[in-house]
């Protein structure tokens, strides 16, 4: 279990895999691919360690840490926005990805998603300088407050917003390339609860799936996650299952609270326009995936102006989650409250802390790190679950 961020990022990598091994299978080469990506740059790095974040944020100040309490999203950073269609076929944008949700104040997915914003800023894939990046995402919170939230439907308003989306929607052909181009699956080595999950979210009973393992984010690198492919009146249609488990918080708290999945609860309470064709299925986060259901680029993004005022669009999205479960006032009345700087400051702290433990990764060797869970067999080996009878 996770203790104090006393423990190495070798030490602490190792034990979280542990953990999570003993409550879904994991993929072992795709642990070792997210073990690369975390060598590869601080920002990748921050994306897939988000366990270590929450081991390290007892460290952060006592003022930033005894904010107003909220389901938060957890792992919150500039890449984890994306577009969905509603029940009405409108397109909508925000936070795509709840694995990780958790009760935390309210400012630990503030000191992500800016903390994130200058990795990016660094790498060059952000044209904007840190602190008007960290404004930018306090201004969108704010705003989003006292407007008492309002979802991200581009089909009448955020004409900039809807602009971005349909430039990455261009290429419809790529996206079902590259799902082609997986290589197939046979259906026996998907789990039954997976298959099921899967089927209850198709247009019809009785289609012909293809299905195939797939590697995507970083975070979530080393789940799980099957996608189905078939053809539907005239074109192709694809469904995802990926494994769904408790937030690496619990892990950090050491069994302290109860640790329990709240990828539900999120989405029920957040203000926003659901997603009719994502649910979660037991253990399975199922969704559609279409060339629509997509993140915006950040590195597309060239202009100082666009760059702010999609970091405003996040601020503001995140405000959206946290109405959820508090009110606009609790939130901004210990918002205003704040030193000016406070963010920043909190910022330079839990980079340097996350940029020490980038060091320390890239220092020891690949062969000289912990083994990978799954090596041995047992419940995190490469063994799939087998199908029900």
């Amino acid at each position: 279990m996770g203790s104090s961020g006393k423990a190495t990022i070798g030490e602490a990598t190792a034990s979280y895999e542990s953990w999570l091994g003993d409550q879904i299978s994991l993929v072992p080469e795709d642990l070792e691919r997210k073990h690369e990506l975390m060598r590869s740059a601080p920002f990748p790095f921050l994306r897939a360690t988000y366990y270590r974040w929450a081991q390290l944020w007892p460290q952060v100040k006592k003022p930033v840490r005894t904010a107003k309490e909220v389901i938060a999203v957890g792992d919150l950073h500039v890449e984890n926005f994306g577009t969905w269609r509603d029940a009405e076929g409108r397109l909508i944008w925000g936070v795509n990805d709840f694995d990780e949700a958790s009760p935390l104040p309210y400012t630990s997915d503030l000191l992500r998603l800016a903390a994130s914003s200058h990795l990016a800023i660094s790498a060059g894939s952000l044209a904007l300088a840190p602190r008007e990046a960290t404004a930018a995402i306090l201004g969108g919170y704010r705003e989003g407050l006292e407007a008492g939230g309002r979802p991200f439907v581009l089909a009448d308003h955020r004409r900039f917003l809807r602009r971005l989306a349909l430039a990455t929607m261009d290429h419809p052909d790529e996206f079902w390339e590259k799902l082609d181009g997986l290589p197939p699956m046979p259906a026996k080595l998907v789990p039954e609860s997976a298959v099921r999950a899967i089927r209850r979210l198709l247009p019809e009973d009785g289609l012909s799936m293809r299905y195939a393992h797939r590697s995507a984010g970083v975070g979530s690198l080393g789940r799980q996650r099957f996608v189905a492919v078939a053809g539907w009146r005239g074109g192709k249609i694809a469904r995802e299952a990926k494994a769904l488990a408790r937030s690496a918080v619990f892990w950090a708290r050491s069994g302290a609270g109860e640790a329990r999945e709240l990828y539900r609860a999120i989405l029920g309470r957040a203000i926003r326009c659901p997603d009719p064709l994502m649910a979660v299925r037991r253990r399975w986060i199922v969704r559609r995936l279409a060339p629509d259901c997509t993140k915006i680029e950040i590195a597309e993004l060239t202009q100082e102006k666009e760059t702010a005022r999609l970091l405003h669009s996040m601020g503001w999205e995140t405000a959206n989650v946290h109405l959820g479960s508090a009110t606009a006032h609790a939130l901004l009345l210990d918002l205003v409250s704040r030193p000016e700087g406070w963010l920043d400051e909190a910022i330079e702290q839990i980079l340097a802390l996350l940029l020490a433990d980038w060091e320390d990764w890239r220092e020891v060797s690949p062969a000289g790190r912990p083994k990978a869970p799954g090596k041995s067999g047992g419940r995190r080996g490469t063994r799939r679950p087998s199908r029900a009878p």
